[in-house]
């Protein structure tokens, strides 16, 4: 297996433009809170969730350095309204996972204490190397510890982890072999391995209650940056600081203000735009010989990047990802696009006659949402709806006869004319008025997402509809998109459900209409979307789980 590449840790270019912002956001934090009264939180269950391939990778880059490498990739969740990061709250460890995480475990330890990396990761060099040295082992395993649990080591867990660490380091005569062994029985712990939320009243809320300090500290860090907390936001929960108004708004702040942001938000789109389906995404090689599995990570990247420059480092408008013009190119896009371009990545403007405008013409969702071997407007128009509109298309029934649709050799020349022949029958009629208007304006690209203008020898008719608003071409269809409400409110959701940890539920509604309300106000910018989320009260205020077994027993009963 090749080592594993974060998606959400590969685009590192500079973004100072935004980091000069800290103190003008603190202050719209602050002016924002003040337009509009929060509804009362409806509150959410304290949440046992496991760790993502992405999280621990991070956070281990982060404690031990960017040289760690570790070839891993844990089992996916399953996707729950709509994202694959609310699956982890359900998700339970089997034996071949726990296999896993201890060859993970025991891969990184080794690295942490081998002459390579010994004198970055531990602050202090033994008395002697062929014994222990508890002062040491404890000096090195308190402040990993704090970092990898999120929290200060109790007494006791310091002592159990140095006591290991001097057994084995008396037994094997190597003290760093001691270490080694300690760090990877930490590096197996269920606190390491799942995130625990708490709960404790809350002071300013008599009788309600509220996550603590070191949860909080971790919602927040796994919602903007997809790592653990830094020594600096662990140290804000410490003293209390995070815990008050004034002192969330100055670490927010300066968690948006941070480089590591872009990591978070590159898990956050990866993750609502379904870009998971990359990792087996195909095409016909006779019939689309220039779609590749290098084409495929390029298309997944050329998003995000996309994504992150609109979004993130200009903070325009979140709607006009879907009319920009300006993306990213690179060679193994630039020949399905028939453009010119020069190695590696490169800023890239559509021309104004290009047929190409925003995400949608983009090849990644024109190449995911494809047969391997055909277009089909049916589930780039199912995409669409529950992807970007957080709207539920119902799965076909048992017993469709597919025939007409999969049959590219029959005598309707066009997937026009085979989709409506096919919605001639009763049964896929509904279904199909929901999907098919929008994903026919896309039929001007097939499965690879090169654009043509013809379907054997017929010219392409791309207009279609949404939801009463007539549209000829995938340029008026992201036209109308963009000014589509739904857009926006699905973000808001997705943001929510995302920093939260769960799925949103029907009395989160008043807490939605606030958040779309500040989105609005702000024009639609998605960093202060992300602020007023995480300075909420619905972000942090927490409710009696309804379920009386602990979470972590019932996400493991399943095993």
């Amino acid at each position: 297996m090749n080592s594993i590449k974060s998606s959400s840790t590969t685009h590192r270019e500079p973004i100072a433009p935004w980091l000069r912002g800290g103190m003008v956001g603190l202050a719209a934090a602050f002016a924002l809170a003040g337009c509009a009264r929060e509804p009362e939180s409806p509150g959410t269950e304290p949440r046992v969730s496991l760790v993502t391939t992405e999280q621990y990778l991070n956070s281990l880059r982060y404690i031990f350095g960017p040289g760690i490498e570790l070839q891993i990739q844990f089992p996916p969740f399953e996707r729950t309204e709509g994202l694959l990061a609310n699956g982890a709250a359900i998700a339970g460890i089997s034996s071949s996972q726990l296999e896993q995480f201890q060859s993970a475990g025991a891969t990184v330890a080794a690295q942490v204490v081998d002459p390579v990396h010994r004198d970055f990761s531990i602050p202090c060099k033994p008395a002697t190397e062929d014994a222990a040295d508890d002062a040491c082992a404890t000096q090195f395993l308190s402040k990993v510890g704090r970092l990898l649990f999120r929290r200060p080591l109790t007494q006791a867990e310091l002592t159990a982890f140095v006591e290991s660490a001097g057994s084995g380091a008396n037994t094997l005569k190597d003290f760093y072999a001691g270490l080694e062994a300690a760090l990877e029985a930490m590096l197996l712990s269920p606190e390491v391995l799942f995130v625990v939320e708490r709960a404790e009243p809350d002071p300013d809320h008599p009788g309600r209650l509220r996550l603590d300090a070191y949860s909080l500290a971790a919602r927040l860090s796994y919602f903007l940056w997809d790592s653990a907390p830094d020594d600096e936001l662990l140290a804000a929960a410490e003293s209390g600081e995070l815990q008050t108004k004034k002192g969330r708004a100055r670490a927010v702040e300066r968690m948006l203000a941070s480089p590591r942001l872009v990591d978070g938000m590159r898990a956050f789109f990866d993750d609502m735009f379904e870009f998971n389906l990359f990792r087996t995404v195909a095409k016909d090689p006779t019939i689309y010989p220039d779609f590749t599995s290098v084409t495929a990570e390029a298309a997944r990247e050329q998003t995000l990047r996309t994504v992150i420059e609109h979004l993130i480092v200009e903070k325009k408008d979140y709607r006009d990802l879907f009319t920009t013009r300006s993306s990213f190119m690179t060679p193994a896009l630039a020949i399905l696009h028939e453009t010119p371009t020069s190695p590696g990545w490169t800023p890239y403007t559509l021309p104004p006659d290009s047929p190409r405008m925003g995400l949608l013409t983009q090849i990644s969702f024109l190449s995911l949402h494809a047969h391997p071997g055909r277009s089909s407007p049916t589930l780039r128009g199912k995409a669409l709806r529950e992807i970007l509109l957080c709207q539920h298309v119902p799965e076909p029934p048992a017993d469709v006869d597919f025939s007409i649709v999969n049959n590219p050799d029959s005598h309707y020349p066009t997937q026009r004319d085979r989709v409506n022949a096919h919605s001639e029958n009763a049964s896929c009629a509904g279904c199909h008025k929901i999907t098919d208007p929008m994903g026919l304006a896309l039929e001007n690209f097939d499965s690879s997402g090169r654009y043509r203008e013809e379907e054997r020898g017929t010219k392409i008719d791309a207009s279609g509809s949404l939801d009463g608003k007539s549209f000829t071409g995938v340029a008026s269809l992201g036209e109308v998109l963009r000014d589509y409400p739904g857009l926006t409110s699905c973000l808001v959701q997705r943001v929510y459900s995302y920093g939260s940890g769960g799925s949103v539920r029907p009395e989160d509604k008043k807490t939605l209409d606030y958040f779309n309300a500040r989105f609005a106000e702000s024009g639609y910018r998605v960093p202060d979307l992300l602020r007023t989320v995480a300075l909420s009260n619905a972000f942090s205020e927490i409710v009696e789980p309804k379920s009386k077994a602990p979470a972590a027993q019932t996400a493991s009963a399943s095993n």
